[in-house]
């Protein structure tokens, strides 16, 4: 589900529907406009924000129905996330099928889901009175943490399936930890890069590959002081940026997987290791045929899917190296 959730709030930017509901009800937010006069109003909120004044003066009610739909499933979807989330864990907290040490666990990512939907709001109000678009500061720091949120709950998870390993602890199983741990870090910093890339959207500009404009690095650069705002606010600076971590990506993972290849690995880390390189390469076709066809939104949106699954499969060789232990705290009581 949150896997998904990353997918749908990728489309919900893409299609400039974040800024559709303009207000934030927890409770009463829970069911759409169900008449005419409801819907009215709330597209009466919309023309009220720079928004619509600046992109969509134009726009009908039936168009903005369509960008309400992909606001509105973006926070239903982040509701249902919690209920799917609460409501089975305390049922199986109070039968005592939940150890003691893992419940904290889940607790900390239930909370974690709370103050991410926080943080959306928080994105979302960027845009509602100085901005036509929501901050893509703030549009950045929503998605790492919903990033953080999925590798945190992928990692219990795979504690609980596969509690041990067997694994050596020689040198070279040593290294090839750090550098899978070095990898991740790098897949979600260029995952974070595209966060500015869609927030400022730069993929729409310089659409060729392997060049920009027939340069390898933007004439256009440097525009901004200071200095350092160039990589967050200069259109080509921020794509230029994604493309050259994207590349790395790639060839880290190769350098892991040629590494690996030549390491002692059970056979549940060399499936892991064959399935990342295979994301990596997947992502990076993707990510080339969304820019060079100028960002279509099904191509898109598959590559937000594509860039959580490269996180997936980084996490699930991560956890397949790790040192051996068995906690048996973390198993559920009989």
């Amino acid at each position: 589900m949150i896997f998904l959730m990353v997918v749908i709030g990728g489309v919900t930017r893409l299609t400039e529907s974040g800024l559709s509901i303009t207000e934030w009800q927890p409770v009463e937010g829970v069911l759409p406009p169900l008449d005419e006069a409801q819907w009215t109003a709330a597209f009466d909120r919309y023309k009220a924000i720079p928004q619509y004044r600046a992109i969509h003066p134009d726009m009908s009610l039936a168009e903005f129905k369509q960008i309400y739909f992909w606001e509105y499933l973006h926070r239903l979807w982040g509701r249902l996330i919690g209920v799917a989330f609460a409501v089975p864990f305390l049922y199986f907290l109070l039968r005592g099928r939940i150890a003691w040490r893992l419940a904290p666990r889940l607790a900390g990512l239930f909370v974690l889901g709370g103050l991410q939907g926080v943080l959306g709001w928080y994105m979302v109000k960027s845009g509602l009175a100085h901005r036509i678009e929501v901050s893509q500061y703030r549009l950045a720091a929503h998605l790492l943490a919903a990033v953080v949120i999925y590798a945190a709950m992928l990692w219990v998870a795979l504690d609980l399936l596969w509690p041990s390993v067997a694994i050596g602890s020689d040198r070279r199983q040593a290294m090839l930890r750090r550098a899978a741990t070095a990898v991740l870090g790098l897949i979600v910093l260029t995952l974070v890069a595209g966060a500015f890339v869609a927030g400022t959207r730069a993929g729409y500009i310089d659409n060729t590959f392997p060049l920009m404009d027939g340069r390898f690095f933007p004439a256009d650069y440097w525009q901004l002081t200071p200095w350092y705002l160039n990589a967050f606010e200069t259109l080509s600076a921020v794509q230029f940026d994604h493309r050259l971590l994207a590349e790395t990506t790639w060839l880290a993972v190769a350098a892991l997987w040629l590494y690996g290849a030549r390491s002692s690995l059970s056979a549940r880390q060399r499936t892991a290791l064959h399935l990342l390189l295979a994301a990596a390469t997947a992502q990076a076709a993707l990510g080339i045929a969304t820019l060079v066809l100028v960002v279509p939104l099904p191509l898109a949106a598959i590559h937000q899917a594509g860039a959580m699954a490269l996180v997936t499969a980084a996490i699930v060789f991560r956890h397949a190296l790790r040192r051996p232990r068995v906690d048996a705290a973390l198993a559920p009581a009989v």
